[in-house]
């Protein structure tokens, strides 16, 4: 039998029958009380089911995907049911199995056949008793049994209001399903009631067609998320990443997937024994042909279909040909896009390989290593799964081959070529080698686990100085979170570092400094020693790790000795991707913004060309850095915005928190508001930008100066400036600090720290701080050297910092002010406030205005000739009111640009031209001056 059924009394079933029972109430009960994350929406409207059901019968087939929590709601709204007094027959299909013809029907009937003699028709009487009999109806009774049955069904509907569930309806047998089918279509809006689960299928639905559905969607990121951490909480960050990635929303899968072993040698998808019970419950029934194509589909993904046919045929020696695709097709296991095999869902390649000996996965791996012909790489990474015992020739082509992993951007790949040659090695110095190279290259990845495990493994084999130390270092990753609250071990003092012989312990030595760069960055003793440490390496002094690890721990003193590197590299065609972006790191710290973007930008596209957009969170926030650096907050909060979107789609909950904060911060900027920031936040956004303290420190302090609270500015900004090599960013605050100072009266005491601030930096200034101090020079210049000072600033190259471009304007507007020269003044504060509205910067065009204002500019709020009861719509042109409202909306001109086909710049100048029309001064007040205009 395919079915299981419920026990009934027959004592119970006669008094039934004596007294029917009134029709129940449904008593309510919250969504969240079965347990289900996600389905509350389902649950909701079973509740709402089960309430028509008991009025006059309804029928719902709930349809989703294996393992979608099908069976978890029909249980809930069986107990419902069962508790609310409803009379409930169950039968569940035998997926996988080829059961008797009307199997699932018996259960069904059995239970209620007893007590309804007398009130069924003869004729109906004897099709079903012949059925329970026999086990099948007899030849002329297949006609008459549909009609039977639903006599049968509504008559016990009659007596106590009925539920029939049926679990796994395309799992029944083929006759059960057409009685069960036929019985659904002539019971809506009448007793029993039917609730039936089943999968989606190309040809059982065919009979279901019509009938109301309940689809169960995969679950959101946060739904799956939330399942994961309820369930499953002790896992690390990537864990969790690659579990969300592979169950795609499959709640069974989000519970069942093992978190993979990279040591698990030959390589097969992981899976559980529910899993592959659900997603792949017939495999062990499809042709052999057909399984060893799905087994070389599953190693090999990326392979198109003649090759995994190919393979597929050497597995066993049988030919394979292009009609064993079509029994995995049937059955809903994979679909064919014209070129490759994909799998219905992420995780069923690991149930159709799972429980597969590993001779035969050997044997698979074989076999896609002799017809990959063409790719080097992966060739010799199916050659390594198929090796048993050492071979340190092929682990010496893996040692050298990846390299070409990782200039195609494959570093996990790289990790695993590396791994696997430090167990086909036979000598210990050269398995502790590839050992310690993998977890260096795993650390870079951001998988800690897999660092520490694979450097322990290190420590194991004979390795140099550097390369134990290097290794001791990679295994205390992540101690700061050990669950037995032990402090993290400190890092060994780089002034005791041995000189590096060989280019195996230069190249430990490079490593190591990079591991050891964030801990040491705010000791100024072991910084200093960590330096001069790297000085040792002068033939490495173009080395990404080098010059990376000085703007780490040296942002300020070494900051010019970066840039000029930087500046010197011949070409970048032949680095690897993670150097590129070493390099556009060192460029964002050391202080040349500009470098950094247009390397994280090739960085992007080198990616994008990759298809690896889970990498694209980390570059696009740095972009946003670069860009609010330079004082572009335009592009910024666009960066900031983008990084958010793509960090949330690939579960990079760290860089979504940094995105969030560094957005908070810009807007406080443009609004003159202090940022509010959450703790749990800040710490998530740790993991992503190790100094974004310093960050929403000098953001924070900035802001203050924007709203206008120019002491707490000011105080703010001088005690981060009393010691700028533990807080680099506010190097970039130079302009805000010396606007805050003139304000307070406090010009003397800035330049003196502005002097000061020059002589530490010496020979280490960077173009944009050599800037910034021009400019901070300028605005708190005395009446004596201002023309000198103002004619040095104009004479800078500010076409790419429109921010300190700006702000030199205003403060020489407010120069010719107090000089009564005002004609310049509003001609020279209208230039600032152009650019500050395509900013977005409202509390500096606030100021402007003001500034305006005070040099006899008025802010008429009507046009010349218009009453002043004039109407919005009277005063601005059609495209002007447009623009208005979308600005009102809180769009920025970036996006009303977008939407209107205009460039931001020219949607500033709008805006300029539309304020002191509306008699407004900032974007905060156009919703309430156009609120009587329609359509706002």
């Amino acid at each position: 039998m395919n079915a299981r059924r419920e026990v009934f009394s027959p004592a119970a079933e006669e008094q039934d029958r004596r007294t029917p029972s009134p029709v129940p109430s449904f008593p309510g009960r919250p969504a969240a009380s079965a347990g289900l994350v996600g389905r509350e929406r389902e649950l909701r409207e079973l509740q709402g089911f089960l309430r028509t059901a008991m009025a006059r019968g309804a029928v719902c087939v709930i349809r989703g995907d294996a393992g979608s929590g099908k069976t978890e709601l029909l249980e809930t709204a069986v107990c419902q049911a069962t508790a609310a007094g409803l009379h409930v027959l169950r039968c569940t299909g035998d997926r996988g199995a080829n059961p008797p013809e009307y199997s699932g029907l018996l259960q069904i009937v059995w239970p209620v056949l007893r007590g309804l003699r007398w009130s069924l028709e003869a004729g109906q009487c004897q099709i079903l008793e012949r059925l329970l009999v026999d086990g099948v109806p007899a030849p002329g009774d297949r006609g008459r049994l549909s009609f039977a049955v639903l006599g049968a069904l509504e008559s016990a509907g009659a007596q106590q209001s009925l539920l029939i569930a049926v679990d796994d309806w395309d799992a029944l047998d083929g006759p059960s399903r057409g009685v069960l089918s036929f019985v659904a279509r002539r019971s809506k809006g009448r007793a029993p009631a039917l609730l039936m689960t089943s999968r989606p299928h190309r040809t059982h639905l065919a009979s279901l067609a019509g009938l109301p559905e309940l689809d169960l969607a995969p679950l959101t990121p946060a739904q799956s998320a939330a399942l994961l951490a309820a369930k499953r909480p002790d896992h690390d960050p990537r864990c969790t990443r690659e579990l969300l990635a592979t169950a795609a929303g499959n709640p069974l899968a989000l519970l069942e997937l093992p978190v993979r072993i990279e040591d698990c040698v030959p390589y097969a998808p992981a899976s559980s024994d529910r899993l592959a019970a659900a997603l792949a419950p017939e495999v062990a029934r499809l042709p052999p042909a057909t399984r060893d194509l799905l087994l070389a589909a599953a190693l090999h993904p990326a392979g198109d279909l003649p090759l995994l046919l190919s393979a597929a045929s050497r597995i066993t020696g049988a030919e394979a040909g292009f009609a064993v695709v079509e029994p995995a097709e049937r059955d809903g296991l994979v679909t064919f896009d014209g070129t490759r095999l994909c799998f219905s869902h992420p995780a069923t390649a690991g149930a159709v390989v799972h429980g597969i000996a590993p001779r035969r996965l050997r044997a698979a791996h074989a076999a896609l290593a002799a017809v990959l012909e063409q790719d080097q790489v992966q060739r010799l990474w199916h050659r390594s799964q198929a090796a048993e015992g050492a071979d340190p020739d092929l682990a010496g082509r893996l040692e050298a081959v990846h390299h070409h992993a990782l200039h195609r951007s494959e570093p996990v790949m790289g990790v695993r070529l590396l791994r696997r040659a430090a167990d086909l090695h036979r000598a210990p110095e050269d398995r502790g080698r590839c050992a310690l190279l993998a977890a260096q290259l795993a650390h870079d990845l951001g998988r800690e686990g897999l660092a520490r495990a694979t450097a322990h493994h290190a420590l194991r084999h004979p390795l140099g100085p550097l390369g134990t130390l290097c290794a001791q270092a990679l295994t205390r990753l992540g101690d700061e979170d050990r669950p037995d609250g032990g402090s993290r071990q400190p890092p060994a003092d780089p002034a005791a570092w041995p000189v590096p012989v060989g280019a195996d312990e230069e190249t430990n030595a490079l490593e190591l400094a990079q591991l050891t760069a964030p801990e040491v960055a705010g000791d100024e003793a072991r910084a200093d020693a960590l330096l001069a440490f790297l000085d040792t390496l002068p033939e490495h002094a173009d080395d990404p790790r080098l010059l990376h690890t000085m703007a780490m721990v040296g942002p300020v003193r070494r900051a010019a000795y970066v840039i000029a590197r930087l500046s010197s590299l011949p070409g970048l065609a032949h680095l690897l991707q993670r150097d590129v972006e070493r390099l556009a790191e060192a460029a964002l710290l050391a202080g040349d913004p500009l470098r950094a973007l247009d390397l994280y930008r090739r960085t992007e596209a080198r990616y994008r060309f990759r298809e690896l957009a889970d990498q694209l969170p980390r570059v696009v926030l740095r972009q946003g850095l670069a860009h609010l650096i330079t004082g572009d907050w335009a592009q910024a909060e666009l960066s900031f915005r983008r990084c958010a979107e793509l960090a949330e789609e690939h579960f990079l909950g760290h860089h979504a928190s940094a995105a969030h904060l560094l957005g908070n911060v810009l807007g406080g900027l443009r609004t003159g508001t202090v940022p509010a920031v959450a703790a749990p936040e800040l710490a998530a956004a740790r993991r992503s930008v190790r100094s974004i303290d310093e960050i929403v420190a000098v953001g924070t302090a900035w802001a203050q100066v924007e709203s206008g609270d120019f002491a707490a500015g000011f105080a703010a900004l001088s005690s981060l400036l009393a010691d700028p090599g533990r807080c680099s960013a506010v190097r970039y605050a130079l302009v805000p600090f010396a606007e805050a100072a003139d304000a307070v009266n406090a010009a003397e005491e800035a330049r003196v720290t502005l002097a000061r601030l020059e002589q530490e930096l010496g020979a280490e200034h960077t173009p944009l701080v050599s800037v910034g101090l021009t400019v901070a020079r300028a605005v708190l210049a005395d009446d004596a050297d201002a023309e000198c000072r103002y004619a040095r600033a104009f004479a800078l190259d500010l076409s790419q910092r429109p921010f300190l471009e700006a702000s030199l304007r205003l403060a020489h507007g407010r120069l010719l002010r107090r000089r009564h020269e005002f004609t310049d003044s509003r001609v020279t504060l209208r230039q600032a406030a152009a650019t500050f509205t395509t900013m977005g910067a409202e509390a500096r065009v606030a100021r402007i205005t003001a500034e305006l204002r005070a040099s006899g500019e008025r802010a008429e709020p009507t046009a010349p000739g218009a009453s002043p009861s004039a109407r919005p719509e009277d005063l601005l042109s059609p495209q002007e009111l447009r623009i208005a409202q979308l600005a009102s909306r809180g769009l920025s001109n970036r996006q009303i640009g977008a939407e209107l086909n205009l460039s931001p710049r020219t949607i500033g100048s709008y805006l300029y031209r539309i304020f002191p029309l509306l008699g407004v001064t900032a974007r905060v007040q156009l919703a309430e001056a156009l609120r009587d205009v329609p359509g706002t």
